[in-house]
C-alpha cells in the first residue's frame, strides 16, 4: 500500500472555488481555506483570472501555509485534461488550455523559497485519492463521479489515459449540445448545472428536480429521467472497461440522484454476470477530500 504519513504537504484545488490546505498523515493539519478569487460567483470569477496571476495568488497562499513549517510536496488540481503537467484543455477555465502549470508553479515556489515536490492532477481524480486515503483504500480502485458546474470522472490510482468521463456521449440525438466544451451528447451536457441551467432557461436546477419529485411538470419529470439514465449509461461503460467495484458520487449536485433509480437504470444496462457487482455511495461535497486527495498525489509522485 502506498505510504502517505510522515510528510508534510499542502494540497491546492481550482475549481468552481479555491481551496487549500496542509496535510499531514493523510489528514488536514489546521484548516482548510477556501474562498472565490475576487469576490462574486466563484466560478464565473475564476474564469476571469489570467493564467499567470493566478499562479501568482496561488504561491502566495501556498507560502503562507508553509511558513507554519516546511513541506516536501505540493500538490495542486484544475478541472480539465491534464498530463505532464500540463492543462492541454479546460472548458470551464478556458484561460488555461494550453499552460504549462506545473513549470509556472514551480517558478513561482521557487521565487518565494519553497523547494518541493510538484504534481498537477485532475480535479476529479484528487477526489477519488483523498476518497481512497481517508476510508483505507489506497490498495483499491476506487471511481468517483462528481457532479457540479461541470461532471467530472475521477479514478485512483490515476492511469495514463485522458479520462474526461463527463464526456462520454451517452446520446446520440443531435440537439443534445449544452456541454461546454461545445460536443453533442455529452454526459455533461445533460448532468452540468450550466448545461441544466441553459436547458431550463426559466428554472433553476432545484425547481426542476423539485417539479420532477411532484410530477406536475412532465418536461421536469422527463428530464430527471434522462438525468438519471446519462449516469447510468456512462458508469456501464466504465463498468465494461474496468470492470465492477464501488463508485462514489459526490459534489453539489450530488443532492438530486435517486440511488434506488439510478441502480435500476444500471441493470438494465450491465446483463453480464461478473460485471454485477458494483455498488454506488453518496458521499457528502468536502473540499477537505479534494485537498487531502491533491496533497496525496504529489507526496506519491
Amino acid at each position: 500500500m502506498p505510504q502517505t504519513t510522515g510528510t508534510r504537504s499542502i494540497g491546492v484545488v481550482v475549481a468552481e472555488h479555491i481551496a487549500l490546505g496542509a496535510v499531514e498523515g493523510g489528514r488536514i493539519a489546521g484548516s482548510v481555506v477556501s474562498y472565490a478569487a475576487e469576490g462574486g460567483a466563484a466560478a464565473d470569477t475564476l474564469r476571469g483570472v489570467p493564467s499567470e496571476e493566478l499562479v501568482q495568488r496561488l504561491a502566495d497562499e501556498i507560502k503562507a501555509l508553509a511558513e507554519v513549517e516546511p513541506v516536501t510536496a505540493v500538490g495542486l488540481a484544475f478541472p480539465g485534461i491534464i498530463r505532464n503537467g500540463v492543462i492541454e484543455d479546460s472548458p470551464n477555465l478556458q484561460q488555461l488550455k494550453g499552460f504549462f502549470m506545473e513549470t509556472a508553479m514551480r517558478a513561482a515556489l521557487t521565487e518565494r523559497g519553497i523547494e518541493a515536490k510538484i504534481a498537477i492532477s485532475n480535479d476529479a481524480d484528487v477526489v477519488a485519492s483523498g476518497i481512497a486515503a481517508m476510508h483505507g483504500r489506497l490498495d483499491k480502485l476506487v471511481r468517483v463521479w462528481t457532479l457540479g458546474n461541470g461532471i467530472g470522472y475521477g479514478r485512483y490510482p490515476a492511469g495514463d489515459g485522458v479520462w474526461e468521463g463527463g464526456h462520454m456521449v451517452v446520446s446520440l440525438d443531435p440537439n443534445e449540445n449544452f456541454c461546454g466544451c461545445g460536443g453533442r451528447g455529452h454526459l455533461e451536457g445533460i448532468m452540468g448545472h450550466r448545461a441544466m441551467r441553459l436547458r431550463f432557461l426559466d428554472m433553476e436546477p432545484e425547481e426542476v428536480f423539485a417539479a420532477a419529485k411532484t410530477g406536475e411538470d412532465p418536461r421536469c419529470s422527463e428530464f430527471a429521467i434522462l438525468w438519471h439514465r446519462a449516469l447510468a449509461a456512462a458508469t456501464a461503460s466504465s463498468i465494461h472497461m474496468s470492470g465492477a467495484g464501488k463508485f462514489y458520487i459526490t459534489g453539489p449536485n450530488a443532492r438530486f440522484v435517486n440511488l434506488p433509480f439510478l441502480n435500476r437504470c444500471v441493470q438494465e444496462m450491465v446483463k453480464m454476470s461478473p460485471l454485477q457487482g458494483y455498488v454506488f455511495e453518496i458521499v457528502p461535497r468536502s473540499d477537505e477530500v479534494a485537498v487531502i486527495g491533491a496533497a496525496v498525489n504529489a507526496m506519491m509522485r
